[in-house]
């Protein structure tokens, strides 16, 4: 792609988006220091499936991809489990260069949230 006949049409455009992600995220720093996001829109899959779905596989990364694209840390916290059994979890993103503080928020939201249900062994039924 980044070959003389692809570098206008794909990666400065590609240069571009990153540019407004990143801004969107500095404007939104300015009154708050963290924001709280669903990590992926389902639950985690159980062990052993095999999903050879690429759409399904790529939307369960679609929340955590602008942190990479921004430049922002990022972590996962467990939320809960789902009706299923399966483990929850929500995101946060943080300033840049300010691990420091999204760790300790990470750290104060899972205290406050007192979670402590352990997820039971969830394996795919054979069909």
């Amino acid at each position: 792609m980044l070959s003389a006949g692809y570098y206008d049409a794909y990666y400065i455009k590609a240069q571009k988006v990153r540019r407004l992600i990143t801004q969107d995220f500095q404007k939104a720093f300015e009154t708050c220091d963290a924001l709280l996001t669903p990590a992926t829109p389902t639950p985690a899959f159980p062990i052993g499936q095999d999903d050879d779905d690429p759409v399904t596989m790529y939307l369960n990364d679609i929340f955590t991809v602008t942190a990479n694209l921004a430049g922002i840390p990022g972590m996962s916290v467990p939320a809960g489990l789902s009706s299923d059994g399966l483990p929850l979890g929500l995101q946060l993103l943080g300033k840049p260069w300010d691990e420091a503080g999204l760790l300790q928020i990470g750290s104060t939201l899972e205290a406050q949230a007192k979670f402590s249900a352990m997820p039971e062994l969830v394996l795919k039924k054979a069909a």
